[in-house]
């Protein structure tokens, strides 16, 4: 069995979730275990405290190391311990596998402006991000995490050659779906669905799984390099303000020291 601990200000936010479709089929077929872990019940102050304003200063909340420590050490918890973090490498298919084929599995969910640093770097085994965007917390991060993992466990789909003709499952991006009917609002579902040549259908799926993989890839590539030109122009600006500075410096010396001469 796969022990999931969540460790989160919002318990509740998991409740309906989780007690829907594979995710509770595979807690019912046993293969799974949930465990919501409230960051509240490692507060020591009446107010139930988990934050606290920034070192150095600055703008938002940070939730404190304290609670996150006392929390893991109290369910004795194991790597991996996943700290959902925007900073984290993504999220893929390969590490859902690799979850779903261990037996314990611990998210830590941040909420405010940052977690303390220290629990990134001396109590997370590693960090883990959705994608490039923020969320209001690590809790639906946390979630798609968990329907990802127990739809890989055994009886938490009824039919498992579904999940192995998925994107990602030991291939690139799955080929196009259609059902009933053939033909709607003009639109047809391609000839090669509906005339019964299996082969030709398998040879088709493995065509267009293809295409839109490569597509895909070509999308993030160019996504990258848009990247990679803007930290370049950004790198440059900087260095240009710096030479300014550095300019500007060194001809304010040079004045000082002439004023000095001419006494």
């Amino acid at each position: 069995m796969l022990r999931i601990h969540v460790v989160t200000i919002f318990p509740e936010f998991f409740a309906g979730p989780l007690s829907l479709s594979i995710p509770a089929r595979a807690a019912q077929a046993g293969a799974v275990s949930y465990s919501m872990v409230d960051l509240r019940t490692f507060t020591h102050d009446r107010h139930r405290t988990v934050d606290d304003y920034p070192f150095g200063g600055g703008p938002g909340m940070v939730m404190k190391p304290g609670p996150f420590f006392e929390a893991v050490e109290s369910i004795g918890a194991t790597a991996p311990i996943v700290l959902l973090s925007p900073r984290g490498r993504r999220f893929a298919h390969a590490d859902a596998v690799r979850f779903a084929a261990g037996t314990e599995l611990t998210l830590l969910c941040g909420h405010y402006k940052d977690v303390d640093e220290r629990v990134a770097q001396h109590l997370a085994t590693e960090e883990l991000s959705l994608g490039d965007f923020v969320l209001s917390g690590g809790e639906p991060a946390a979630l798609a995490i968990i329907d990802a993992t127990v739809r890989l466990l055994p009886g938490a789909m009824s039919d498992l050659d579904s999940a192995r003709t998925d994107s990602f499952y030991d291939r690139g991006i799955s080929a196009p779906s259609y059902t009933r009917p053939a033909e709607y609002r003009g639109h047809a579902v391609p000839d090669v669905l509906v005339g019964g040549d299996h082969a030709k259908v398998a040879a088709w799926r493995d065509a267009e799984s293809l295409r839109r993989t490569r597509e895909a890839e070509n999308r993030d590539r160019a996504l990258f390099q848009a990247r990679e030109a803007e930290s370049a122009a950004r790198d440059a600006h900087l260095a240009a303000v710096e030479r300014a500075a550095a300019e500007k410096a060194a001809k304010k010396a040079a004045a000082k020291a002439r004023r000095r001469g001419a006494r």
